[in-house]
C-alpha cells in the first residue's frame, strides 16, 4: 500500500508527522511489516527524533545552522536565495528515507520517538512524503 501525505511547513524546523504516518499504517491493516517513508524533495529531510522535550529539536536545528551556514561564499547554487544550497547540504547530511518496523499494527517507535519532516528552507512549503506499507 502506498499513500502520499502532505506536511505544510512555515519555515525552518521540525514538523511532526507521526500520527499521519500511523494513520496510513492503520488503513493498511498490516499487523507486522515495514513502513517506509520518503520525502520527495531535495531541500527538506526526515528524521526520527525525541518528541517529548522541544529543546532537543531546537538544539538540533541550532547545530545544523552553525555547521551549514547561509551565505557561504563558496556556494554557487544560489538561484533561490542564500538558504538554497545550505538546504540541499542539510538534506544530504540527514535522511530522505526512513524505515520503521510495524508490530501489532503500530509503528515500532520508542516511547519518546516521533517522525519529523525537517524543513531546511526559510519560506517553508507543502512537503510531500510517500508512505509505503508492506507485510
Amino acid at each position: 500500500m502506498n499513500e502520499t501525505i502532505v506536511c505544510p511547513t512555515h519555515g525552518k524546523g521540525l514538523y511532526e508527522i507521526t500520527s499521519d504516518v500511523q494513520e496510513v499504517v492503520s488503513r493498511s491493516a498490516t499487523d507486522d511489516g515495514l513502513c517506509t517513508v520518503m520525502i520527495q524533495h531535495t531541500s527538506a529531510s526526515l528524521t526520527i527524533q525525541e518528541n517529548a522535550d522541544p529543546s532537543a529539536r531546537h538544539d538540533l536545528q541550532d547545530w545544523l545552522e552553525r555547521n551549514v551556514p547561509e551565505n557561504d561564499p563558496h556556494f554557487t547554487h544560489t538561484h533561490e536565495g542564500p538558504d538554497d544550497m545550505p538546504s540541499h547540504i542539510r538534506a544530504a547530511l540527514t535522511s530522505t528515507t526512513l524505515s520503521i518496523p510495524i508490530l501489532g499494527g503500530r509503528l515500532a517507535l520508542g516511547t519518546w520517538q516521533g517522525i519529523y519532516v525537517w524543513e531546511h528552507r526559510r519560506r517553508g512549503s507543502h512537503r510531500r512524503c510517500v508512505v509505503h506499507v508492506g507485510a
